[in-house]
């Protein structure tokens, strides 16, 4: 899938859920760069969430709970936590399947901070990085229709 589709796709998503298309668009820019196949080990996240509940060796589904996958770079634990069941995580790759995930995951960091983009961005993120918030913001404007553009 080009990249044309992928953002076409992410909007609609995104507007399907009640979400900035924009922000959506952005979040996927800065995670992934638009690559689908992308996946991330995240030490910091097993470190901080996954150790403490799971002490003992880890396991596949452990191990992959503290990486990001796909266009969002969805953490696995999130994922599970917002019920996926696929078998692997690495299904978070497959556009069809990662995209609504990630949009379902960015507004529920967008409802937990009450609308507050910045803080939700740093929910999504895991605050690790308190330039996340600026740095996504700042891609915004080249997924803007001018009509958006017009009302921000």
């Amino acid at each position: 899938m080009d990249q044309e589709s992928l953002v076409e796709q992410v909007q609609y998503q995104a507007r399907l859920y009640g979400v900035d298309p924009a922000l959506a668009c952005a979040v996927v820019e800065q995670e992934s760069s638009w690559n689908c196949w992308a996946i991330r080990f995240e030490p910091a996240f097993e470190t901080r969430y996954i150790k403490p509940a799971l002490p003992n060796a880890p396991t596949t589904e452990e191990m992959t709970r503290a990486m990001s996958f796909g266009l969002f770079q969805v953490m696995g634990e999130n994922a599970r936590e917002m019920g996926f069941q696929h078998q692997f995580l690495s299904m978070l790759c497959d556009p069809d399947i990662g995209i609504s995930v990630g949009v379902r995951f960015l507004k529920k960091c967008l409802d937990a901070a009450e609308g507050d983009t910045t803080k939700a961005l740093l929910r999504w993120n895991g605050g690790g990085n308190t330039a996340y918030p600026t740095q996504v913001i700042a891609r915004m404007a080249k997924y803007q229709t001018p009509a958006q553009g017009a009302s921000a």
